[in-house]
């Protein structure tokens, strides 16, 4: 009996591995075009994204982030949150993305690897940048709904060990060999993601992951060059499959096992 085929996949943080700035943040001052945050709170997104640049993302600086964004968003209308992202998607995202991500993406997709956008950022906004860059699997924070409107609480949190645990779980799922598994991130918050996978890389790594990255004998790769997306991208999906996702989400359903095994417990 022939030995079963082991799949392989590349996994991908979102925000300053794939494009320069956090995916979130990006989108301060269309969510303020379309009422949905004041003037101060683009400000604040803007202080937010200039410290996450050029300070790093810490666990601290992290975790502030993710208070202040669940403070924003609670309230929100989730389907206006869903359209303004789709309508402003290439105009925020195409001059953040690194050439050289686009290109390592198109690599493993010709070898045959799945490729996997694993991000602490929003669905919302993580399942439409997926599409447009070809993604096939998206794993994101999943932010509570009640009647069509964000609580302010996080469901799913796609974060550190959280982030491993998606990608251990999703292995087993699909049939991923995680020893033939890549992994990229430039963040040591992302150091369990990257332990996890046989082939791990360090993205313009903060000076944490950079010394891990030496220790363990990972490659450090530098982006340096962002590029509109268009210009590399022949075929572009349509704002109606951008609404759709266009890639398979499963950070709430993750969630979703795990709160059932919770209460089996």
């Amino acid at each position: 009996m022939p030995a079963p085929l082991l799949r392989s996949a590349a996994f991908f943080d979102l925000d300053k591995t794939i494009i320069a700035k956090s995916s979130t943040l990006a989108f301060s001052k269309p969510f303020q075009a379309g009422g949905l945050i004041s003037r101060r709170a683009v400000l604040r997104s803007a202080y937010a994204q200039f410290v996450y640049v050029v300070g790093g993302a810490d666990h601290d600086q992290i975790e502030k982030m993710r208070q202040f964004m669940s403070q924003l968003v609670a309230g929100w209308d989730v389907a206006t949150v869903r359209d303004i992202v789709s309508d402003t998607l290439h105009n925020v995202v195409d001059p953040l993305v690194y050439d050289e991500a686009v290109s390592l993406i198109e690599e493993h997709k010709l070898a045959g690897r799945d490729v996997v956008i694993v991000s602490a950022s929003g669905t919302e906004v993580v399942e439409p940048i997926g599409a447009m860059l070809g993604a096939d699997i998206v794993i994101a924070t999943r932010l509570a709904e009640v009647d069509g409107k964000y609580t302010g609480e996080i469901d799913f949190y796609a974060y550190a060990e959280e982030k491993a645990r998606a990608i251990t779980e999703l292995a087993e799922e699909r049939g991923y060999d995680l020893q033939r598994c890549y992994a990229y991130s430039d963040s040591i918050t992302d150091a369990p993601m990257l332990e996890v996978v046989g082939h791990a890389h360090a993205v313009n790594p903060d000076k944490e992951l950079r010394k891990l990255a030496t220790t363990n004998g990972w490659p450090i790769l530098v982006f340096t060059k962002p590029v509109a997306l268009r210009s590399r991208v022949p075929y572009k999906p349509t704002l109606a499959a951008l609404a759709v996702g266009g890639v398979v989400a499963v950070g709430g359903v993750l969630w979703a096992n795990a709160r059932r095994r919770r209460l089996g417990a």
